[in-house]
């Protein structure tokens, strides 16, 4: 129960990692607000789950929308002590061909809206003098280059964005780190012909894609005591396919 009293905020809850870091911190101790485009799917996230937690539909690229999120969580729980920024989306556009539109929602949600909430979370955790961790979701995508250039762009972005939290951060008491999986098994992965999945197995040293339990333990670990003295890092979750 490694976070047991303490009040964690996940992004893209409804699926895949998203929800199993959600019921990973659950199982931890925390009360989790699973936050999502699809509520619905943010409430599934959450059912059976003992405590009271939150689910909550937000566009995380809305900077009014997330502000008034993390005015409601500290307003209904009190504090916030973990964010687990892992909403995100991609496209398949080849670079020549992406629209002006596209570029900007690959930017707005997976950078701009990690940004948005964090600042808001690092307000909360000022304000109540509490610290706290920032997990920011990159992708390997971000060093390999194997994907849309907007995409690798975005998780690129998160790493900087991670260092210059963490540095600004660390005398404050709150951590940031970036969580960086590898292939993982979740229902976008699912949907790819199976020859491209196998494709990218063949990649994998460990011979297997991630589960999303697999990316839920490292983001409870960065959350967590267990790391207390690690900041400003890319911890990568990837079975070996690449070496950050």
């Amino acid at each position: 129960m490694r976070m047991q009293g303490k009040v964690a905020v996940v992004t893209g809850a409804g699926q895949g990692m998203g929800r199993a870091i959600a019921q990973r911190f659950a199982g931890e101790g925390a009360t989790v607000v699973a936050v999502d485009l699809n509520e619905q799917a943010a409430k599934e996230t959450l059912n059976g789950l003992d405590g009271k937690h939150l689910a909550r539909s937000v566009n995380v690229a809305d900077s009014k929308a997330v502000t008034a999120l993390f005015s409601e969580i500290k307003k209904e729980l009190g504090r916030v002590d973990a964010l687990v920024n892992n909403a995100g989306v991609g496209s398949v556009d080849q670079f020549a061909d992406i629209p002006d539109e596209t570029w900007a929602r690959v930017i707005g949600v997976n950078l701009n809206g990690a940004f948005y909430c964090a600042r808001e979370a690092v307000k909360v955790m000022q304000e109540t003098k509490t610290g706290g961790a920032v997990v920011n979701i990159s992708s390997t995508s971000a060093v390999s280059g194997d994907g849309p250039a907007h995409y690798c762009a975005s998780k690129a972005a998160i790493m900087g964005l991670t260092r210059g939290m963490a540095k600004e951060l660390a005398p404050q008491g709150i951590r940031v780190n970036t969580l960086v999986p590898g292939p993982t098994n979740t229902p976008m992965m699912q949907g790819i012909p199976q020859e491209w999945a196998d494709a990218i197995i063949k990649g994998v040293p460990m011979g297997r894609m991630a589960e999303p339990e697999d990316i839920a333990k490292v983001a409870v670990f960065l959350a967590s005591d267990d790391s207390g003295f690690v900041t400003g890092q890319n911890v990568a979750v990837n079975g070996g396919s690449a070496f950050i």
